[in-house]
């Protein structure tokens, strides 16, 4: 939980420190290099993101007794506790939807406006501070 809370805040945090650094650097044209190492960050974080929470569940999974390779419920709930089964079973479902690299895919796509967002309140943000300090020499 932990570990898919740091990796969600580095989703987050990360264009606006990438957008930060190349300002900075003052490059030409860094509306360009900020999307296209952005898109490439996100896209592998993303990918981390969707496989650490699959394994996650298989980990927990292991934890509580389930057993993966059986071939029926009676063995895969075999080693389960009764007040655990309930738990399992929720668990068995998240696993058994969509797999991790369609969910990495499903999330990128959402993902990609944030990057947009990000630049536009950053651009925005520098033209009021411009304005003000204008405002305030003048």
């Amino acid at each position: 939980m932990i570990v898919s809370f740091l990796i969600l805040g580095l989703i987050v945090a990360s264009p606006i420190l990438l957008l930060v650094v190349l300002k900075k650097l003052n490059i030409r044209f860094y509306a360009v290099y900020y999307f296209l190492i952005g898109l490439f960050l996100m896209g592998g974080m993303m990918y981390i993101f969707a496989w650490w929470g699959y394994k996650s569940d298989n980990m927990l999974l292991e934890h509580y007794g389930y057993n993966m390779d059986a071939m029926n419920e009676t063995e895969r709930y075999g080693n389960v506790l009764p007040e655990n089964i309930k738990r399992v079973k929720e668990i068995e479902i998240s696993v058994m939807g969509i797999g991790y690299p369609l969910k990495s895919i499903f999330g990128f796509i959402t993902f990609i406006p944030y990057l947009l967002v990000v630049y536009i309140g950053y651009w925005v943000l520098h033209i009021g501070k411009k304005k003000i300090r204008n405002k305030i020499k003048s």
